[in-house]
């Protein structure tokens, strides 16, 4: 018998919405750093529902850390 890796556990977990309380699928990855905290090449990611990827999104620009918003793989949104 084998122990599963923390990166097996990931892959069997669908990815959620960042959303506080919001437990939907996650179809947008938001990338974003605080340029005051992170060099400029270093990303965090936040996923986000259809239903927060405007409302996150605004939070990340609105402070200007928001650099890139993608459809997160497998999700319908590649299919737009």
């Amino acid at each position: 018998m084998s122990i599963p890796s923390p990166a097996d556990s990931l892959a069997d977990e669908a990815l959620v919405c960042s959303a506080r309380g919001c437990r939907s699928a996650a179809v947008w990855a938001l990338e974003w750093n605080n340029p005051r905290l992170h060099d400029a090449d270093r990303r965090k990611t936040w996923l986000a529902c259809a239903e927060h990827r405007g409302s996150l999104g605004d939070f990340l620009d609105a402070r200007g850390f928001l650099r890139a918003v993608t459809p997160v793989p497998g999700s319908p949104t590649l299919d737009l």
